[in-house]
């Protein structure tokens, strides 16, 4: 199981994402689907029994779609970046992927690749397609993209979660030089890292941009235990970050994270309805999620 998954919002749609996902790549699954029940439901405006969250896997890179609402919107704050061994790998997915979506960078030949193109779909998520003569294991992978107040700050930010999670490291560093303007000489156009054995991308951006870091894609940090659930949620909050509620955070940088202990699926799957129940409302009650009380409320 990955350490890391990202997680995507949606107001309503989140089944419908992702079977259309996992109908154009080929190496595509559809995993456990959950639902309200009357508790989440009132909480979150959603009705009860529709999907709350989707877990699905395309080309390896597991992802969670979640049903939250019409608060966020996806924005290319957060991409993802498509490795293609071929050209005609990116021309397919394009024409897919493209579809009823919005094209940000037009598919053509660049000074990095021979095929390469950035486009939104139809739910409005970014999609980088690119080809790769020699593709990295890891052939989604998602890309930060650091815009207005934190244009700048993209390899600083690289360091930060470098530092906090395992097995990570910095890879290729590519910088803008003085023929990139708006974009200041010696920030990140493109820079590769690992975050807990996860492949990770970031970018530095001065143009002019009308959107920043949002709820709209997610991180979901995968915790053993309460002492992981509390030193990634310091980590994170620390130094300008915010505590949000049901496990979520904002870290300086305006990126969100889920930090969730690894037995909080589990309870909540319970086939006993009562008990899930009554886990759900702890959790709802919680900002770091606090995994005695959830035990205690899974026993009563």
């Amino acid at each position: 199981m990955q350490s890391i998954t990202p997680n995507l919002w949606f107001d309503g749609t989140a089944e419908e994402a992702v079977t259309r996902w996992t109908n154009i790549f080929e190496d595509a699954s559809i995993g456990s689907i959950a639902r309200y029940d009357d508790a989440s439901a009132e909480a979150s405006g959603q009705p009860t029994g529709s999907a709350m969250t989707v877990e699905f896997e395309l080309e390896g890179q597991s992802f969670v779609a979640l049903n939250g609402g019409p608060q966020f919107g996806f924005t290319p704050a957060i991409s993802f970046i498509v490795n293609c061994p071929t050209a005609d790998e990116v021309d397919d997915l394009w024409a897919q992927l493209s579809a009823g979506g919005e094209t940000l960078m037009p598919l053509d030949s660049y000074p990095f690749s021979d095929r390469y193109g950035w486009t939104t779909d139809e739910f409005g998520l970014s999609w980088q397609l690119i080809h790769t003569e020699d593709p990295p294991p890891q052939k989604i992978v998602p890309s930060l993209l650091f815009v207005g107040q934190q244009c700048g700050h993209a390899e600083e930010a690289v360091d930060f979660y470098t530092s906090v999670f395992d097995d990570s490291g910095v890879g290729e560093i590519v910088r803008y030089g003085p023929e990139h303007p708006p974009n200041e000489e010696g920030t990140v156009m493109y820079a590769d890292f690992t975050l807990g054995g996860q492949q990770f991308a970031a970018m530095d951006s001065a143009e002019d941009h009308d959107f920043d870091f949002d709820e709209s894609v997610s991180f979901i940090v995968h915790c053993a235990d309460q002492d992981e659930v509390d030193y990634y949620w310091d980590a994170l909050t620390a130094d300008g970050g915010a505590e949000g509620q049901c496990a979520w955070l904002t870290d300086r940088y305006g990126v969100s994270w889920q930090i969730v202990p690894r037995i909080l699926p589990e309870l909540l799957r319970d086939e006993d309805s009562e008990r899930a129940g009554r886990v759900m409302e702890a959790m709802l009650q919680m900002q770091k999620i606090d995994i005695e009380a959830l035990e205690e409320a899974y026993a009563q």
